[in-house]
């Protein structure tokens, strides 16, 4: 783990401003990735140039709606983080601490690190490397209004719902079928109250909008398109290279028009 002096060093950085909808994003970037396989962790295998969690923070480092960025990490990598952040910059990360034996463990490590001025949360995958910041922004205002979004993406191919023996049983209206991404953003306190009702109630979610979901609060779905993925596999980091380097030769054209 970071020594205090540098969370000292990065909490100074992130400013004493007080800013009425204070957004904390909480990085969960402890996994293993086992179904990706390899010595090195999808989060530290180098993309474009440079390990594939720093695309992501860098997205929420630019995003004007976050105003800190809490880093949950394997133990192993949390050495590495410090000098991640001073050689990208990444001013914005006040906290980098160890993730627990679930993903939602180790979202509960990283809301607790939060700072005390934290109005919303907005929890992300680090293997969603190709979220923007215009995304971020449009799902953190969308819980400002409604106190709880979900980056999403609406299905457009037929989907089918199956049985125990894996035959269909029926098919939804696409129409009302989303893809669940991240980031999810809630009220701080919300899914504070969220959180700690399913570690009493022993409740597991697949994600973060489920807790909330567990306790009857609706939630906004804010359209993020197809390329919102969440990195799995290595052939996913074909697809996310791709993406990345024809953003990159977009942004080269118009800055030479």
């Amino acid at each position: 783990m970071p020594s205090n002096t540098f969370s000292g060093i990065l909490r100074a950085f992130s400013g004493s401003d007080h800013p009425k909808n204070f957004t904390s994003a909480i990085i969960a970037a402890a996994g293993s990735s086992v179904r990706f396989g390899g010595d090195t962790t999808k989060q530290m295998t180098a993309l474009c140039g440079m390990p594939l969690i720093v695309h992501t923070l860098l997205a929420y480092q630019e995003a004007d709606c976050i105003h800190e960025i809490v880093i949950v990490a394997k133990k192993s990598e949390l050495p590495d983080y410090e000098e991640l952040c001073l050689k990208h910059g990444l001013y914005k990360v006040t906290a980098v601490v160890p993730g627990g034996f679930t993903r939602q463990d180790s979202v509960l490590c990283g809301l607790e690190a939060v700072s005390k001025k934290s109005k919303y949360v907005a929890i992300a995958d680090g293997a969603r490397c190709l979220i923007t910041p215009e995304q971020i922004n449009k799902v953190c205002r969308a819980a400002y209004k409604y106190d709880a979004a979900t980056a999403a993406h609406n299905a457009t191919d037929t989907v089918k719902l199956a049985d125990s023996k894996g035959f269909i049983e029926s098919t939804p209206d696409r129409k009302t079928v989303w893809l669940a991404q991240t980031p999810q953003v809630f009220k701080t306190k919300l899914y504070r109250a969220a959180a700690y009702t399913a570690l009493k109630k022993g409740f597991d979610g697949t994600d973060d909008n489920m807790l909330v979901e567990n306790i009857h609060h609706p939630i906004r779905l804010v359209e993020c398109g197809t390329q919102n993925i969440k990195v799995t596999t290595r052939e996913d980091m074909v697809l996310a290279e791709a993406v990345l380097r024809r953003r990159a030769l977009e942004k080269d054209l118009e800055d030479t028009l």
